[in-house]
Protein backbone atom coordinates (compact mmCIF):
# COMPACT_ATOMS: atom_id res chain seq x y z
CA UNK A 1 0.00 0.00 0.00
CA UNK A 2 1.31 3.46 -0.86
CA UNK A 3 1.28 6.34 1.66
CA UNK A 4 -1.60 7.97 -0.26
CA UNK A 5 -3.64 4.75 -0.21
CA UNK A 6 -2.98 4.31 3.51
CA UNK A 7 -4.08 7.86 4.24
CA UNK A 8 -7.20 7.47 2.11
CA UNK A 9 -8.07 4.25 3.96
CA UNK A 10 -8.40 6.04 7.33
CA UNK A 11 -10.33 9.14 6.25
CA UNK A 12 -13.71 7.74 7.26
CA UNK A 13 -12.53 6.36 10.59
CA UNK A 14 -13.95 8.02 13.69
CA UNK A 15 -11.88 8.40 16.86
CA UNK A 16 -12.52 9.55 20.41
CA UNK A 17 -10.26 12.12 22.06
CA UNK A 18 -9.16 12.03 25.71
CA UNK A 19 -11.95 14.50 26.44
CA UNK A 20 -14.52 12.18 24.89
CA UNK A 21 -15.01 14.21 21.73
CA UNK A 22 -15.36 12.38 18.43
CA UNK A 23 -13.14 13.44 15.54
CA UNK A 24 -11.82 12.39 12.14
CA UNK A 25 -8.65 13.04 10.16
CA UNK A 26 -8.70 16.59 8.83
CA UNK A 27 -6.75 16.78 5.58
CA UNK A 28 -4.60 19.70 4.58
CA UNK A 29 -4.77 20.73 0.93
CA UNK A 30 -2.48 19.15 -1.63
CA UNK A 31 0.51 20.87 -3.17
CA UNK A 32 0.36 22.59 -6.53
CA UNK A 33 2.67 21.74 -9.42
CA UNK A 34 4.74 24.81 -8.66
CA UNK A 35 5.00 23.92 -4.97
CA UNK A 36 6.11 20.37 -5.77
CA UNK A 37 8.78 21.59 -8.15
CA UNK A 38 10.05 24.05 -5.53
CA UNK A 39 10.06 21.25 -2.94
CA UNK A 40 12.12 19.00 -5.22
CA UNK A 41 14.78 21.70 -5.43
CA UNK A 42 15.39 21.35 -1.68
CA UNK A 43 15.77 17.56 -1.69
CA UNK A 44 18.96 15.50 -2.20
CA UNK A 45 19.55 15.13 -5.92
CA UNK A 46 16.31 17.05 -6.43
CA UNK A 47 14.68 13.62 -6.25
CA UNK A 48 11.15 13.01 -4.96
CA UNK A 49 9.89 9.39 -4.98
CA UNK A 50 6.83 8.94 -7.20
CA UNK A 51 4.63 7.64 -4.37
CA UNK A 52 5.55 10.65 -2.20
CA UNK A 53 4.81 13.05 -5.04
CA UNK A 54 1.45 11.33 -5.45
CA UNK A 55 0.77 11.79 -1.73
CA UNK A 56 1.74 15.47 -1.76
CA UNK A 57 -0.56 16.18 -4.70
CA UNK A 58 -3.38 14.64 -2.66
CA UNK A 59 -2.48 16.24 0.69
CA UNK A 60 0.59 17.77 2.34
CA UNK A 61 -0.52 16.55 5.76
CA UNK A 62 -3.38 16.27 8.22
CA UNK A 63 -4.55 17.19 11.69
CA UNK A 64 -5.00 14.51 14.34
CA UNK A 65 -5.94 14.89 18.00
CA UNK A 66 -3.07 14.27 20.43
CA UNK A 67 -0.38 15.30 17.94
CA UNK A 68 0.79 18.50 16.41
CA UNK A 69 0.05 18.74 12.69
CA UNK A 70 1.33 15.78 10.67
CA UNK A 71 3.21 17.18 7.66
CA UNK A 72 4.91 15.59 4.66
CA UNK A 73 6.41 18.80 3.23
CA UNK A 74 8.72 19.87 6.07
CA UNK A 75 12.13 18.87 4.76
CA UNK A 76 14.92 20.68 6.56
CA UNK A 77 16.94 20.98 9.79
CA UNK A 78 15.20 20.34 13.10
CA UNK A 79 18.12 20.52 15.56
CA UNK A 80 19.63 17.02 15.31
CA UNK A 81 21.48 17.26 12.00
CA UNK A 82 24.44 15.24 13.35
CA UNK A 83 22.07 12.28 13.67
CA UNK A 84 19.68 12.98 10.78
CA UNK A 85 21.35 15.28 8.24
CA UNK A 86 18.41 14.97 5.81
CA UNK A 87 14.93 14.51 7.20
CA UNK A 88 11.26 15.42 7.12
CA UNK A 89 9.83 16.52 10.46
CA UNK A 90 6.53 14.65 10.34
CA UNK A 91 5.06 15.68 13.70
CA UNK A 92 5.79 16.78 17.24
CA UNK A 93 4.24 15.91 20.58
CA UNK A 94 4.20 19.48 21.90
CA UNK A 95 7.04 18.80 24.36
CA UNK A 96 10.03 19.19 22.05
CA UNK A 97 10.08 15.59 20.81
CA UNK A 98 9.62 14.71 17.14
CA UNK A 99 8.76 11.99 14.67
CA UNK A 100 11.08 12.37 11.70
CA UNK A 101 11.54 10.50 8.43
CA UNK A 102 15.14 9.79 7.45
CA UNK A 103 16.14 10.59 3.84
CA UNK A 104 19.42 9.31 2.40
CA UNK A 105 21.90 11.16 0.20
CA UNK A 106 20.21 9.86 -2.96
CA UNK A 107 16.77 11.10 -1.92
CA UNK A 108 15.23 7.80 -0.82
CA UNK A 109 12.63 8.11 1.95
CA UNK A 110 13.42 5.53 4.63
CA UNK A 111 12.31 4.72 8.18
CA UNK A 112 10.54 6.95 10.69
CA UNK A 113 12.21 7.64 14.05
CA UNK A 114 10.97 9.09 17.31
CA UNK A 115 13.60 11.54 18.57
CA UNK A 116 13.20 12.25 22.27
CA UNK A 117 15.23 14.76 24.32
CA UNK A 118 14.06 13.73 27.80
CA UNK A 119 15.24 11.06 28.08
CA UNK A 120 17.77 11.55 25.27
CA UNK A 121 16.78 8.56 23.12
CA UNK A 122 16.14 7.70 19.47
CA UNK A 123 13.69 4.91 18.61
CA UNK A 124 12.86 3.33 15.27
CA UNK A 125 9.12 3.99 15.14
CA UNK A 126 7.92 2.79 11.73
CA UNK A 127 9.55 1.06 8.77
CA UNK A 128 8.29 3.70 6.34
CA UNK A 129 5.77 6.50 5.88
CA UNK A 130 2.92 4.12 5.00
CA UNK A 131 3.38 2.27 8.29
CA UNK A 132 3.67 5.55 10.21
CA UNK A 133 0.25 6.64 8.94
CA UNK A 134 -1.12 3.23 9.95
CA UNK A 135 0.46 3.69 13.40
CA UNK A 136 -1.34 7.02 13.81
CA UNK A 137 -4.62 5.30 12.94
CA UNK A 138 -3.79 2.63 15.53
CA UNK A 139 -3.04 5.34 18.11
CA UNK A 140 -6.46 6.87 17.51
CA UNK A 141 -8.17 3.50 17.88
CA UNK A 142 -6.18 1.83 20.68
CA UNK A 143 -4.54 4.64 22.63
CA UNK A 144 -2.19 3.23 25.27
CA UNK A 145 -1.98 -0.14 23.49
CA UNK A 146 -0.72 1.43 20.25
CA UNK A 147 2.85 1.35 18.97
CA UNK A 148 3.02 5.14 19.16
CA UNK A 149 1.96 5.33 22.81
CA UNK A 150 4.10 2.36 23.90
CA UNK A 151 7.21 3.98 22.40
CA UNK A 152 6.31 7.43 23.74
CA UNK A 153 5.51 6.28 27.27
CA UNK A 154 7.58 3.11 27.86
CA UNK A 155 10.23 2.21 25.28
CA UNK A 156 12.18 5.46 25.60
CA UNK A 157 12.55 4.89 29.35
CA UNK A 158 13.52 1.23 28.90
CA UNK A 159 16.24 2.20 26.43
CA UNK A 160 17.53 5.00 28.67
CA UNK A 161 17.66 2.67 31.67
CA UNK A 162 19.38 0.05 29.47
CA UNK A 163 16.65 -2.55 29.98
CA UNK A 164 16.82 -2.95 26.21
CA UNK A 165 19.37 -1.64 23.74
CA UNK A 166 21.74 -2.18 20.85
CA UNK A 167 24.81 -0.17 21.83
CA UNK A 168 28.07 -1.95 21.06
CA UNK A 169 31.57 -1.13 22.24
CA UNK A 170 33.94 0.31 19.67
CA UNK A 171 35.99 -2.87 19.40
CA UNK A 172 33.19 -4.31 17.26
CA UNK A 173 34.45 -4.70 13.71
CA UNK A 174 33.23 -1.56 11.95
CA UNK A 175 35.25 0.19 9.30
CA UNK A 176 35.04 3.91 9.90
CA UNK A 177 38.03 4.83 7.77
CA UNK A 178 35.84 7.02 5.55
CA UNK A 179 34.60 9.15 8.43
CA UNK A 180 35.55 12.78 8.00
CA UNK A 181 37.09 14.30 11.07
CA UNK A 182 38.45 12.69 14.20
CA UNK A 183 36.63 9.91 15.98
CA UNK A 184 36.04 10.25 19.74
CA UNK A 185 38.68 8.53 21.87
CA UNK A 186 35.98 6.26 23.30
CA UNK A 187 32.68 5.58 21.60
CA UNK A 188 29.78 3.19 21.26
CA UNK A 189 28.13 2.14 18.02
CA UNK A 190 24.38 2.22 17.56
CA UNK A 191 23.48 0.06 14.56
CA UNK A 192 19.79 -0.11 13.62
CA UNK A 193 20.39 -1.87 10.31
CA UNK A 194 17.62 -4.45 9.84
CA UNK A 195 16.45 -3.91 13.42
CA UNK A 196 12.71 -4.05 14.19
CA UNK A 197 10.60 -1.10 15.26
CA UNK A 198 10.73 -0.22 18.97
CA UNK A 199 14.53 -0.62 18.84
CA UNK A 200 16.72 2.35 19.62
CA UNK A 201 19.60 3.88 21.52
CA UNK A 202 20.42 6.61 24.03
CA UNK A 203 22.36 9.51 22.56
CA UNK A 204 22.83 11.67 25.64
CA UNK A 205 24.29 9.39 28.32
CA UNK A 206 27.58 11.30 28.28
CA UNK A 207 25.87 14.62 28.90
CA UNK A 208 25.59 17.82 26.87
CA UNK A 209 27.65 18.32 23.72
CA UNK A 210 28.17 14.58 23.26
CA UNK A 211 29.87 14.02 19.92
CA UNK A 212 27.65 12.09 17.50
CA UNK A 213 28.69 11.01 14.00
CA UNK A 214 26.54 9.51 11.24
CA UNK A 215 29.14 7.83 8.97
CA UNK A 216 26.85 7.35 5.94
CA UNK A 217 23.33 6.61 4.76
CA UNK A 218 22.99 3.44 6.82
CA UNK A 219 21.23 3.74 10.20
CA UNK A 220 24.52 3.58 12.11
CA UNK A 221 25.73 6.16 14.62
CA UNK A 222 28.97 6.69 16.53
CA UNK A 223 28.21 7.99 20.04
CA UNK A 224 30.97 9.45 22.17
CA UNK A 225 31.45 7.71 25.52
CA UNK A 226 32.86 9.84 28.28
CA UNK A 227 34.30 8.13 31.35
CA UNK A 228 33.48 9.90 34.57
CA UNK A 229 36.59 10.90 36.46
CA UNK A 230 36.96 10.36 40.17
CA UNK A 231 38.05 13.08 42.58
CA UNK A 232 41.75 12.17 42.48
CA UNK A 233 41.75 11.94 38.69
CA UNK A 234 40.33 15.45 38.46
CA UNK A 235 42.77 16.71 41.05
CA UNK A 236 45.80 15.42 39.16
CA UNK A 237 44.45 16.14 35.69
CA UNK A 238 43.81 12.49 34.89
CA UNK A 239 47.52 11.62 35.12
CA UNK A 240 48.54 8.31 36.66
Amino acid sequence: MTPKEQLQSILNNEYESEDGDLYKVELLEGMTEEEIEAYKQQLPGQYLPIEIEELLRFSKGFEFSGLEEVRFDTFGPFGFEEMFPRSVQLAGDGFGNFWILDIDSKGKWNSVYYVCHDPAVVVKHSENLTEFIAHIDEFGKNGKESNLDIIHEKIVSDIWLEKIGIMEKNEKDYNFSQVQGELPELFLVADLTNKPIQTGFSWGKSGPKTKIIRPGDEPIWIIEKRVKQGFLSKLFGGKK
